[in-house]
């Protein structure tokens, strides 16, 4: 394969992570070329050019158009707010280049299936950006979920909490806007759905709850502003094969920081697992004698693929840039032809449309199937 000319959209907290994965892809793994940061995108020429100078790109430029239209650029990737992902893939996807855009799709359904329409039509690759997912240990839960070393999954509870909006009193911002999305639902569940959609596949049907722990929250310069997204969703869900979910998410749990606490409930055992503590899982066996049966703890190491490629020492753990350099080989790869584990635009659609389905069950009261289909999502 040859080197790929990259072009990155924005150059926030996502932006800079891109970077550094774009950066160390080659180093890190050694078989793939080193890409070619090429054109980097702000709001501001001036931002733009500061940028390139931090992060290794060619070139500046204050309009994302221009760079998507750049012959020299063959990837995109795009960390902008959530309410500008369908316009941005959709033009980089016409202009012939792949992308690799931040989760989630976009903020209306509608969006996303015109993003998922627009992969088709181009052949380029569509991937979203969830890095949890390449975490080794993930890997290996799904080895032994599919090993039948926990026996047949009954159950699975994933919690996702985070305490950036716990404060009644932090600033209103974007996230709490009504073109962000639902609120906690997209901005978080998704990250859940994905790893739902990697150790076991789709959701069957759903049963949600949102809701507001804040009324209004302060404006820069005075007084308060009505909050329009919920930062608080639970949902009850039965996966496709048969297994009962239940999914909490709250983005004002004090104390909380990156917290996706999953535990996998077996016939033959447990599987729990945090990701503030991404670098251990925790496996119970129901097996042997009573007396010694208890969780065991196992720590990441050279021999949970790709740990060997950062790593030579067991224990050392890897981090959350890490996981993104992972998705950032992955993506090459699925460009030069390897399946790979990478939520493309295909699988990504299913994550948004139960991401609709739990919506509209909240709107509603009631179970809402998942569709399996635009057809079906428009009906």
């Amino acid at each position: 394969m040859e080197s790929l000319g990259i072009g990155l959209i924005g150059t926030g907290y996502m932006g800079k992570c891109h970077a550094l994965a774009w950066n160390a892809v080659a180093a890190v793994f050694g078989d793939v070329p080193r890409p070619r940061l090429a054109v980097l995108a702000e709001v501001s020429q001036a931002l733009a050019e500061t940028k390139v100078r931090e992060l290794g790109f060619e070139r500046a430029t204050g309009d994302w158009r221009s760079l998507v239209n750049d012959p020299v650029v063959d990837v995109v990737s795009i960390t902008t707010p959530n309410a500008f992902h369908p316009e941005m893939a959709i033009a980089a996807l016409e202009a012939g280049k792949h992308v690799w855009c931040e989760k989630p799709m976009a903020v209306r359904l509608a969006d996303a299936e015109r993003m998922l329409a627009a992969a088709r039509v181009s052949g380029k690759v569509g991937a979203l950006g969830y890095n949890y997912i390449q975490n080794p240990l993930i890997g290996l839960m799904r080895r032994v979920i599919d090993e039948g070393q926990i026996g047949a999954v009954n159950h699975v509870r994933i919690e996702m909490d985070e305490d950036f909006m716990a404060d009644p009193e932090e600033l209103f911002y974007w996230k709490s806007e009504a073109t962000s999305g639902h609120g906690a639902l997209d901005d978080f569940g998704v990250h859940a759905l994905s790893l739902l959609w990697v150790l076991f596949g789709g959701v069957a049907r759903v049963c949600g709850h949102m809701t507001k722990p804040y009324a209004d929250r302060p404006v820069k310069g005075g007084g308060r502003r009505a909050v329009e997204t919920c930062d608080i969703a639970t949902t009850m869900l039965e996966l496709e094969n048969g297994a009962s979910g239940v999914i909490c998410l709250n983005r004002s749990a004090w104390g909380r920081k990156g917290r996706i606490f999953v535990q996998i409930f077996g016939s033959k055992g447990t599987l729990i697992y945090d990701q503030e503590r991404m670098n251990e899982v925790q496996l119970y066996i129901a097996e042997g004698p009573k007396e010694t049966q208890g969780f065991r703890t196992i720590l990441t190491a050279p021999h949970h693929p790709p740990y060997d490629k950062f790593l030579p020492a067991p224990g050392h753990g890897l981090g959350f840039n890490e996981l993104k350099i992972i998705e950032c080989r992955q993506l090459i790869g699925r460009i030069g032809g390897e399946k790979g584990t990478l939520i493309d635009f295909e699988d990504g659609i299913r994550i948004e449309r139960t991401v609709d389905a739990i919506a509209r069950s909240a709107h509603e009261g009631r179970w809402i199937e998942v569709a399996a289909s635009v057809t079906e999502a428009a009906a």
